[in-house]
């Protein structure tokens, strides 16, 4: 009798896996899905995901000052000073996930110790 019960429900199981997952492969082609994914690509590329890491937070002066010395330690990472008013910000470098941020800013902590990873 425990036999047959669990040969059954284990039958069920195995259509039922079999349903879902050809239920799941229908859609895995829509048209619909892959322009909204080509749209989530575009809107990304344009108005920017990621992360930067911000050297400093503050007064105008020492934020450039900050700046040149960033730009002359590390030639060709990208740097980005904005005005929030009333404080200037300096941001640094375009990286995809946390974790390569996360990497270059252990290198960068050894000579700028108030460094911090934010998300663009």
């Amino acid at each position: 009798m425990k036999k047959s019960s669990l040969i059954i429900t284990l039958i069920l199981l195995l259509t039922a896996g079999v349903f879902s997952a050809n239920a799941q492969s229908k859609y895995a082609d829509s048209k619909n899905i892959n322009s909204l994914i080509e749209k989530k690509r575009a809107y990304n590329k344009h108005n920017g995901t990621g992360y930067r890491i911000q050297l400093y937070y503050g007064q105008e002066g020492r934020a450039r000052s900050l700046r040149n010395r960033f730009q002359v330690e590390y030639p060709g990472i990208y740097t980005k000073l904005t005005y929030e008013e009333p404080n200037w910000k300096i941001q640094v470098g375009n990286y995809k996930t946390r974790l390569h941020a996360d990497r270059a800013l252990n290198e960068i902590r050894e000579k700028f110790s108030g460094a911090i990873v934010v998300p663009m």
